[in-house]
């Protein structure tokens, strides 16, 4: 008997939740099958078998959450000795270094005693104790989420029937005792026009929990916000000769699907500023001894909204690929997003990132910066604006754009040293596609 435990699929990753199994119990499992779908704090990750067998529980069901290194099902392989395995994807560093859990031979940490580095005597799955009406004890397997959810809602696990594999109690089991109680309670005609209860809230809001990614989210730029001296600069640009330019790239590439963005110019172009500035594609180095990472590889990540929340896939060597190429690479790149596809690689090793709202008509805006890149650029929409030529006046599309730096590794002459530069760029576009 196999136990298959949740895997480390990234760095930051502490728990992962079932986003889909493709294997029921009963299921023959060959090795290199779809088994499941783990959602990370980053992406969706596909998780194959590397084991033949016989699928015969899962213990973590769709839409529920487990540690790294927890059991999630099991598959039977025709040994009666249990043993503990987590699949590794391939891109994912299977070492003991990449995981604090991890023994030598690939089994996860639930097998050791951490305070000796020694295997430990193999110990039957622990689920929680519910307390019974008659005094008695009876084991009630339940997650920890759905333990949770049933201390806040004053849930006695022992009166929930579950419905999952093997009476496994779900989260959906926890709301079938509250729609009774509400349904079950008499509303008096006149309770509409009674005060709420001391303690309700009268914006009657309804709790959405933070997924994996939102999670990531919220601790990243709040550790951003609340850590990181930042400061802003904004210039602005004259695009009349960009935006004719890319007409004429467009027109030429017509039979194709090659379609050039604004945004692909402006990774380009970005890419070719931090090459002309490289203390601005650097990182603050959080050891404590005060040093400037200044990356020699030029690799732009952009911003993009996904089911799952902000995600920022990577342009890689932004700086030495052909417009066209960018704009291949990034429509994969947002396609692969919005069907929540991306893998943890397409989002590693970003050095800058550009955050662009043009599309949604903004004009200006300030962008957090993604630790640990030392900034990040807020592009708005190009917008038509009266200037004087001689004495005619004349119209001229104009592009404004804001970069935030970490204060403590670039200073401002340095950040409008930058936008000078990316400046130059876009009003002389024939650099940038040359």
């Amino acid at each position: 008997m196999i136990e298959i435990l949740m895997p480390r699929l990234s760095d930051t990753m502490t728990e992962g939740a079932i986003s889909a199994w493709h294997k029921k119990p009963g299921d023959t499992v060959s090795p290199g099958d779809l088994l499941v779908e783990i959602e990370t704090d980053k992406a969706i990750m596909e998780q194959e078998s590397y084991e033949a067998g016989t699928l015969v529980e899962i213990i973590v069901a769709e839409g529920e959450n487990a540690p790294i290194g927890a059991p999630i099902a099991r598959l039977d392989n025709g040994s009666d000795t249990p043993t503990g395995i987590a699949a590794m994807p391939t891109g994912v560093d299977s070492s003991p270094a990449a995981s604090p859990t991890a023994e030598p031979n690939g089994k996860q940490g639930s097998d050791i005693d951490r305070s000796t580095g020694q295997p430990e005597p193999q110990k039957q799955n622990a689920t929680p104790m519910a307390s019974m009406s008659n005094g008695h004890s009876e084991r009630r397997p339940a997650t920890p989420l759905v333990r949770k959810l049933a201390l806040e809602r004053g849930i006695d696990l022992a009166a929930v029937s579950g419905t999952g594999p093997g009476g496994r109690i779900v989260r959906a089991d926890l709301d079938a005792p509250l729609a009774e109680s509400t349904t079950s309670v008499k509303v008096e005609p006149s309770a509409a026009s009674a005060p709420p209860p001391v303690g309700s809230d009268p914006r009657e809001p309804h709790p959405v929990p933070f997924d994996g990614t939102r999670q990531a989210i919220a601790v990243r730029l709040t550790e951003s916000g609340t850590t990181t001296p930042t400061f802003t600069v904004t210039a602005s640009a004259d695009v009349d000769e960009l935006m004719a330019l890319r007409a004429r790239v467009n027109h030429a590439n017509a039979d194709t699907s090659e379609k050039v963005s604004v945004n692909d110019i402006l990774v380009r172009a970005v890419g070719l500023a931090l090459r002309a500035h490289p203390g601005v594609n650097a990182s603050y180095a959080s050891d404590g001894r005060g040093q400037t990472l200044i990356h020699q590889r030029i690799h732009v990540g952009i911003a993009v909204a996904s089911p799952l929340g902000l995600v920022v896939p990577v342009v890689r060597d932004a700086d030495r690929t052909a417009v066209t190429a960018i704009s291949a690479i990034t429509r994969d790149l947002v396609s692969r997003a919005s069907d929540r596809k991306l893998t943890t690689a397409d989002m590693s090793d970003g050095t800058f990132t550009i955050s662009n709202l043009g599309m949604y008509g903004i004009e200006h805006f300030t962008a957090i910066i993604n630790p640990p890149q030392g900034a990040i650029l807020a592009v708005g929409a190009a917008r038509d604006e009266l200037a004087l030529d001689g004495d005619t006046v004349v119209t001229h599309k104009r592009l404004r754009y804001t970069i935030t730096v970490d204060h403590r590794i670039i200073d401002g002459a340095l950040a409008a040293q930058f936008l000078a530069t990316l400046t130059n760029l876009l009003e002389n576009p024939l650099r940038i596609v040359a």
